[in-house]
């Protein structure tokens, strides 16, 4: 589906304050919700300025953080990507990462998506994560196989289920275990996963 479960939500984008990036790729963006909860989160201070009796948004320009965005079915774009992301690439994470530039982002993050991937895809795919982030690239993933075939949509059929110890041996290292899914990191900055 084209958002998250509410149980890791607070997880990831804590995660995500704690690292303070300034230019962050959504990997398989669905409807924009984590897009829309980084922006929010990561530039408050920057969106609007209140004086007194007077408020305004404040102009595009005076952004800090950069939010770029992937996401395989357009159909799944909403007024939320043209408001809170500064670039959408529309098309196969898998052919649209090798091509951006290593350490791209500070931050990577793919939220539900490798259960969509073959297990060999999938390994290919945390790595094209790690090497596209610069400071952390960050996934969750399903501890469990549920069966999905959407006809309208194959991106959002179910292929493979991944371990905690899948993950580790793709580099990631898990920050939480909650009940649903694995969350699970990859850092050049050690600190940020104690």
């Amino acid at each position: 589906m084209p958002f998250s479960h509410s149980g890791q939500l607070s997880a990831i984008v804590g995660f995500a304050e704690a690292l303070a990036p300034v230019s962050i790729l959504d990997v398989g963006t669905g409807m924009g919700q984590y897009g829309f909860l980084l922006r929010t989160n990561l530039e408050n201070e920057h969106l609007f300025e209140v004086d007194g009796a007077r408020a305004r948004q404040r102009p595009r320009e005076q952004w800090r953080v950069r939010i770029d965005g992937i996401e395989g079915y357009a159909t799944y774009l909403t007024p939320v990507h043209d408001y809170v992301y500064d670039r959408m690439m529309i098309g196969d994470a898998m052919d649209i990462l090798p091509t951006l530039p290593e350490a791209a982002y500070d931050l990577v993050m793919a939220i539900d998506i490798l259960e969509h991937l073959t297990v060999e895809q999938g390994r290919e795919f945390l790595a094209q994560l790690r090497r596209v982030a610069g400071r952390a690239a960050l996934v969750s993933t399903p501890k469990q196989f549920c069966a999905q075939d959407i006809e309208a949509n194959p991106f959002e059929n179910h292929r493979s289920v991944w371990s905690e110890q899948d993950l580790h041996q793709a580099g990631y290292s898990t920050v939480i275990d909650n009940a649903e899914s694995w969350i699970a990191v990859c850092t050049k900055t050690a600190s940020l996963v104690d």
